[in-house]
């Protein structure tokens, strides 16, 4: 499921991906600071949940939802600081969903969050795909062999695949190992990266290397000892 977080205010985009990650792995989140730019995303990606800060230099979250929802069918949930029932109006009558106001807390957005859970409803093969890459990500997997493992046709899985998802099958592996690898450097930082990046499924360190350095921006070494509280902002 896309997942689309719009805020003016950089650490409430980083803290909202942070929480709802850790807990919904196969999401895909887009961050945009403005309206402008959320437009932008939610034209080229078909978003199924938006995250819609309220006050906004430019459009607001308002007029933003009223935007999103000419384009097609989505969720919208209202994030903000006020307590308005103004606001409250015009967003029932845009059919906003819910609401989470700031500061957020993290298990009251949860609770809020539980309800799309089962949302997330990929048809039966691509979720069959989905628990063998979550369950065999370290072993050598291509769209092929697992075609043939569900009995289907590699090119139309891949293409229901990237419809469901909104993502390759190849890109989404190399994201989900790449996830892990996170994991695997913070849980014990004495592990060398050559074994982490095995651990991963990733055949060569050189290219686990370029490949993380390029999705977070640095290293394995530099993120394994950044500050906790900065781990979100990767």
């Amino acid at each position: 499921m896309n997942i689309l977080l719009v805020d003016d205010e950089e650490l409430e985009l980083i803290q909202l991906e942070y929480i709802m990650q850790a807990q919904f792995p196969n999401w895909q989140f887009y961050k945009a600071p403005d309206a402008s730019l959320a437009l932008q995303i939610a034209t080229k990606t078909k978003i199924s949940l938006a995250f819609l800060d309220i006050q906004m230099p430019g459009k607001s979250g308002i007029e933003l939802a009223k935007e999103l929802k000419k384009l097609y069918e989505l969720d919208i949930i209202m994030v903000t600081a006020f307590q308005s029932f103004e606001y409250a109006q015009a967003a029932l009558r845009i059919g906003v969903t819910d609401y989470v106001t700031k500061p957020i807390i993290e298990s009251e957005l949860l609770e809020i969050l539980q309800k799309y859970r089962k949302s997330n409803s990929h048809n039966d093969a691509i979720q069959d795909v989905l628990e063998i890459i979550h369950e065999e990500y370290s072993e050598k997997l291509n769209l092929s062999v697992i075609a043939s493992r569900i009995h289907m046709n590699s090119t139309y899985l891949s293409r229901k695949f990237q419809e469901e998802l909104g993502i390759g099958f190849a890109d989404y592996l190399n994201k989900y190992r790449l996830e892990m690898a996170k994991k695997f450097l913070l849980q014990n930082k004495e592990i060398a990266i050559s074994v982490v990046a095995e651990r991963a499924g990733f055949n060569s360190q050189h290219y686990f290397s370029v490949q993380f350095k390029k999705h977070f921006n640095m290293t394995p070494s530099e993120y394994r000892f950044i500050p906790k509280f900065l781990e979100g902002a990767t």
